[in-house]
């Protein structure tokens, strides 16, 4: 939807060059075209009045009106008495744009798996908190502030931590991120000055994500592997590597639960090596049917770094997450944070800290819970119905699941199959090191699909999954 303007005219960024030999209005309407054309001008969108636009080109009304008078003769822009001009619709496709609509086609369900429920978002809520924080908020507050993060809300998250991940969380070394992508980059850097070379991640896990943090804070990311008990703390030890990032409480992707007696190892290896653990505490508020698993931040604070966002818990346009820093990496995590950025955005802090405080987080995530509960059933259900020989795990906790093809079964072609059927799957090779697709893995990520849905799509490539493909032509189940 185009910027709606109030009252003034709104502002353009256009330029006349009187040395130039080109006529004024051919410049004018030269670089309007252009404007458009490019989509720096979308369709709908208004134009100064001619009056306001001559006033800040130092030009003649006349001239302006002639022009647009030509552009709308010529379709690009549309005029109606008592209204602004604005672009005509039609006026520009970005030919991208058009090639993406018509190769997208509209799916019966989207699997797509590290998504919550957006529509779920408790968007009355957050406006509310975010009108409290601001009545509430002191002048002081509009300042920069602490490259930390607002001390509210680092109170608030550190006393949730405490209560809800049982983390030794001190709020003196909490710092306020935006989301996951920057905290590991920020540990990695800081990591990095303190003569750490290698980090390891969790192999499956997130290979792109760890090696382009690792890179760029000029690391070498090395994979260990992960078994039913968790990663694999001997292969670990083999590397060499001074740090590792693992997520222990349902592990990416496959679901595990990270043993204790691997807790109690990961946790020998980083005093004995003088190393830190990098802890993923991505989506533990949402469990099922095991006991609660608290932070591993809370067994060894002093080697632990634990980043935790709302991403999973709220919507991942937030973009607030945090760091709970072990007391020698918290001045220089503070340090590499305020160069990044200079802190992140208060208000939102302080919308968060009440929503927290007020209870409604709370509320939101226990309805939650009841919502990803029902499509984890729908899951399992229609898989009994259509494909019951597949073997679903990793589902007591989270919103995604991992499903198990035959053994003779091709990943990628169940992959593409099932789009051309208009159900979006995602294979488990994109988490491996070295991408193979075998064993062949599907990730099924249930937070962002319907019930409805869950049932139409999984009937619609039941027999893909079970390696019973039908024939070309022969109508599915729906």
């Amino acid at each position: 939807m185009p910027p709606q303007w109030a009252g003034s005219s709104p502002e353009l960024l256009l330029s006349v060059d009187r040395d130039s030999g080109e006529q004024l209005r051919a410049q004018l309407e030269r670089q309007l075209r252009d404007a458009i054309r490019t989509g720096r001008l979308g369709a709908g969108e208004r134009l100064p009045s001619s009056r306001g636009l001559a006033a800040e080109l130092g030009l003649s009304r006349g001239l302006v009106q002639d022009c647009y008078a030509q552009l709308q003769a010529e379709g690009y822009l549309v005029t109606r008495v008592g209204s602004a001009t604005r672009v005509a619709e039609g006026a520009h496709v970005p030919p991208a744009a058009a090639s993406r609509d018509r190769g997208t086609p509209r799916l019966i369900a989207d699997f797509r798996h590290g998504v919550p429920d957006l529509g779920s978002f408790p968007l009355a809520d957050w406006l509310r908190a975010t009108r409290e924080a601001a009545r509430a908020m002191p002048t002081a507050d509009l300042d920069y502030g602490d490259p930390r993060g607002s001390s509210v809300l680092r109170e608030v998250v550190a006393g949730y931590l405490r209560r809800v991940r049982a983390a030794a969380a001190d709020p003196e070394r909490i710092v306020v991120c935006s989301g996951y992508a920057q905290g590991l980059g920020l540990t990695l850097r800081t990591l990095a000055h303190t003569g750490v070379r290698v980090v390891a991640y969790e192999d499956p896990g997130g290979p792109a994500t760890a090696s382009a943090a690792a890179g760029a804070a000029g690391l070498k990311a090395v994979p260990v592997p992960v078994d039913e008990d968790g990663v694999d703390v001997r292969a670990l030890d083999a590397t060499g590597a001074r740090a590792v990032i693992v997520t222990p409480a349902h592990q990416w992707p496959t679901g595990v639960v990270l043993a204790p007696e691997r807790r109690i190892a990961l946790i020998e290896w980083a005093m004995r090596r003088d190393a830190y653990v990098i802890e993923d505490d991505y989506d533990a508020e949402f469990r099922y049917d095991r006991e609660p698993v608290g932070a591993l931040q809370g067994l060894a604070a002093d080697r632990v770094v634990s980043i935790g966002t709302v991403s999973k818990s709220l919507a991942p346009a937030l973009r607030i997450g945090w760091i709970l820093c072990p007391p020698a990496l918290a001045a220089p995590l503070t340090e590499a944070k305020r160069l990044t950025d200079r802190g992140s955005p208060t208000l939102d802090q302080l919308a968060l800290a009440r929503l927290i405080e007020s209870g409604r987080h709370d509320r939101h995530l226990r309805r939650m819970r009841t919502v990803y509960a029902a499509r984890r059933g729908a899951l399992v259900d229609a898989l009994a119905a259509h494909a019951p020989e597949v073997r679903l795990t990793g589902l007591a906790a989270g919103f995604h699941a991992v499903l198990h093809l035959a053994p003779a079964a091709d990943e990628r072609s169940v992959v593409a199959a099932a789009r051309e059927r208009s159900v979006g799957l995602y294979g488990m090779s994109p988490c491996r090191s070295d991408r193979a697709t075998t064993p062949a893995r599907l990730v099924l990520g249930f937070g962002d699909v319907g019930e409805r849905a869950i049932a139409e799509g999984v009937a619609a490539v039941g027999d893909l999954l079970t390696g019973e493909a039908r024939p070309p032509g022969k109508p599915g189940t729906r």
